[in-house]
């Protein structure tokens, strides 16, 4: 299972996925106490500068992580009980006989049935998942819209519900992570963003993470750009926008090193105990955003890779940009890859996002920085 470290495999995989169409992208890979960090192609398409592995960026869902992780701190010290109803905690969100159905873990695992609430705050997103039928116009006009929580998940809970609570195969909703950052603020009175600040982020010693305080990334970071599957040609730069539309489902900003050091002391138990990192390790299958059933656990999910053993983190996309930060279950293997472009499948005659040699050369790094 040993693979150090193979600099110019790592350096020629992130070129290729450059050459095949990303601007930019940035990485860090740990082996042991062997660390490589890289850099290809453009953080500004319009003026050439260049990407570098130290930037900040919008890490999406991978914050789901981090909000996780502060539930199952709170449900160690018995101030939430996983497998208490949300309804207990949060009647008037989630009210009657729903709320009494669904429970903390259904949230965190995406079994409660919730639907997601974007197509509903993005009016043209409204026939997700029917592609061809979207449009991107709702990105701009919400671009500094200042969206409240309460409403957001008012969308998600009052839409028709995706499954029944506890059923399975799950479907990946932001509704039911907006609720948990919702209880975690019911149960401590602290707002969510400053607790999982103070009791994950800091604990961790991630000084390059945090939620941010309005549409600028703060600090050195590249521009990001959103093709909503051709439909936004050429992209767009949406690296200033309100993150209030994801909230602690995906707003973070961080670093590649940052999530190494975070994923790394996850699963080395420093940062939830041992009991906890079990449950979230148990998993359940859940239909991705993408369509597709992937085991997912309480805030994390885990990548087999062929002689490299099993791999756990999270992906995250948001509005241009895209993070994949993925940890050996020993902890000694680790990758965080950061790219600059999302949603560059254009479509085919039935309205399924076509292969793109970017999807090929992306999976061919992943496999370089895992396995070696």
């Amino acid at each position: 299972m040993k693979n150090p470290l193979d600099a110019v495999a790592l350096e020629t995989a992130m070129e290729n996925v450059h050459r095949a169409g990303m601007p930019g992208l940035f990485a860090e890979v740990r082996d042991g106490d062997q660390v490589w960090r890289g850099a290809a192609g453009v953080a500004d398409v319009a003026t050439g500068r260049p990407v570098t592995a130290g930037m900040w960026h919008r890490v999406g869902s991978v914050t789901k992580t981090f909000t996780a992780a502060a539930v199952l701190q709170l449900a160690e010290s018995g101030q939430i009980g996983l497998d208490t109803s949300i309804g207990h905690y949060l009647p008037r969100l989630v009210p009657g006989e729903r709320g009494d159905a669904i429970t903390v873990r259904m949230l965190i695992n995406h079994t409660s049935g919730l639907a997601e609430y974007l197509p509903h705050a993005y009016p043209s997103l409204k026939a997700f998942p029917s592609l061809a039928d979207t449009a991107p116009e709702s990105l701009d006009d919400h671009r500094f819209t200042r969206f409240h929580p309460a409403d957001l998940i008012e969308m998600g809970v009052t839409a028709p519900a995706v499954g029944a609570p506890g059923g399975t195969p799950g479907v990946y909703s932001n509704t039911n992570y907006l609720l948990l950052g919702r209880l975690l603020e019911h149960v401590t009175g602290t707002p969510a963003e400053k607790l999982i600040t103070r009791n994950v982020i800091d604990r961790a010693g991630l000084p390059d993470t945090r939620f941010p305080d309005g549409p600028h990334v703060q600090g050195p970071h590249s521009q990001i750009y959103e093709a909503w599957f051709g439909m936004v040609d050429p992209p767009r730069d949406y690296s200033v926008y309100d993150m209030s539309w994801v909230g602690p489902s995906a707003s973070l900003t961080s670093t590649v090193a940052d999530l190494n050091r975070f994923y790394g002391m996850l699963l080395a138990g420093k940062i939830v105990p041992p009991s906890s990192l079990a449950q979230m390790q148990r998993t359940v299958p859940v239909i991705s955003q993408e369509g597709k059933v992937i085991d997912y656990g309480l805030g994390l999910h885990p990548t087999e890779v062929p002689g490299g053993g099993t791999f756990w983190g999270h992906g995250g996309t948001v509005w241009g940009g895209g993070t994949m930060s993925m940890t050996r279950a020993d902890g000694e293997r680790q990758m965080s890859i950061a790219i600059n472009l999302q949603r560059w499948n254009r479509l085919d005659a039935s309205g399924r996002p076509q292969r793109h040699p970017i999807d090929d050369a992306l999976a061919a790094l992943y496999r370089v920085a895992m396995r070696g």
